[in-house]
């Protein structure tokens, strides 16, 4: 163990904040998960505590050893991981069977171990890690448009096109997380922009067509739907009851909460150990809970940005922002959801949430942002030695 860590490199911050993420998340998911368990009828509450213990084990076993790989060799596996993505994209949406009652369009049952894979979230990093290998190989260039079709926007396009139908959340965030990378990365704005409105054109066809024709392909339009007219302040009361009992158990927090393990909405309001887990957090440990975890996922941005700002190539710098601004976009969206900021869109709160194999998906993406920290690390060691070595007087002084 002590080998271990003597040999973890990168931003030690980053380190930190992901364990006190991690071994928070172990209260709120025993609690919640009571409503698996007495309410849905679903396993044990120290089944699912296992669980979960199980994916964060497992997942930073992943972000030690992502964290060791050289990042350069990110570009080459991301070309290599494309077509296998999209593979599985197809083979996800075509399945056509169910989860837990759930439409399986998103998910593939892993063999033997009982975890459900959710295809989009390896997708969504190996497509971005795509973007920031061709920005940062266009660099001296100056992109066209016609140029850029083939290595950048057909693969980004194939990837959104198959996670669309069954997730339209996850789809929106991606998109927006590649347009803003390839902002980051010096992409002509008026092609961006062009791009913008070719999106947003599609989906309507996409959104038209699936109403006209219901049955001419499976999809989730209907829900969409839903929610953003419940949001929008739809009359139906019962449209909106799970922000409705989000509300409920935020309201019952107050500024130090009910206390670990005492909340009460969790046994009336759906997905309260993984969409809905921050209104169960609230309700328990209070506006300082609350508060407490923004606190963390802001800290986590910062030093994401720190690690971008430091990387030694265009590449280090684009990947780091490519898979670092998910993760906290994707906890901002959850925790947004829970207080009636958003619409409801399914999206779990990264580390802190039980689910399936997303925690690995966002190990992965912490490893990689490791990895280039690391590097960062090794070259300034480096620098310091020879130049000890150099300056041998300088050693004997210190």
């Amino acid at each position: 163990m002590q080998h271990i860590f003597n040999n973890i490199k990168g931003d030690k911050t980053i380190w930190a904040v992901v364990a006190l993420l991690a071994l928070f998340s172990f209260l709120p998911v025993y609690s919640a998960s009571t409503n698996l368990v007495y309410v849905v009828g679903n396993g044990t509450t120290l089944g699912h505590l296992g669980k979960h213990a199980f994916l964060l084990f497992v997942g930073f076993g992943i972000i030690y050893a992502i964290h060791k790989i050289p990042y350069r060799y990110f570009k080459g596996l991301s070309i290599l991981a494309m077509p296998v993505v999209i593979l599985l994209l197809i083979f996800t949406l075509a399945q056509g069977t169910t989860i837990g009652g759930a439409n399986a369009s998103r998910w593939i049952q892993v063999p033997f171990v009982g975890i459900s894979f959710q295809t989009s979230t390896l997708a969504a990093i190996v497509l971005l890690l795509n973007v920031a290998r061709y920005l940062a190989k266009i660099k001296d260039e100056k992109p066209t448009f016609k140029a850029s079709i083939l290595p950048l926007w057909i693969p980004v396009f194939s990837v959104l096109a198959l996670i669309l139908p069954a997730n339209f959340s996850t789809t929106a965030i991606l998109f927006l997380m590649v347009m803003v990378v390839c902002f980051l990365g010096g992409y002509p704005t008026k092609y961006l922009l062009g791009i913008l409105g070719a999106g947003l054109v599609v989906l309507t066809m996409f959104v038209l067509t699936a109403k006209a024709f219901p049955g001419l392909f499976p999809n989730r339009v209907d829900t969409w739907m839903s929610r953003i007219e419940n949001f929008a302040g739809d009359d139906d009361p019962s449209g909106d009851y799970q922000i409705e009992k989000a509300k409920i158990a935020i309201a019952r927090g107050g500024v130090i909460g009910m206390g670990a393990g005492k909340s009460v909405m969790k046994n009336f309001l759906p997905q309260s150990s993984s969409d809905f887990i921050y209104a169960i957090i609230v309700e328990e440990y209070g506006l300082a809970g609350g508060l407490t975890l923004v606190f963390l996922y802001l800290l986590l941005l910062f030093r994401i940005v720190v690690v971008a700002h430091k990387a030694d190539s265009v590449y280090g710098k684009l990947a780091v922002t490519a898979v670092g601004l998910p993760i906290v976009f994707q906890a901002f969206v959850n925790m947004a959801v829970a207080v009636e900021l958003f619409p409801v869109t399914g999206q779990t709160l990264p580390l802190i949430s039980s689910g399936g194999t997303s925690i690995w998906m966002t190990c992965m993406a912490l490893g990689i942002i490791l990895s280039v920290s690391a590097r960062r690390q090794e070259d300034v060691e480096r620098d310091s030695t020879e130049e000890n070595i150099e300056n041998p007087l300088a050693v004997l002084s210190e």
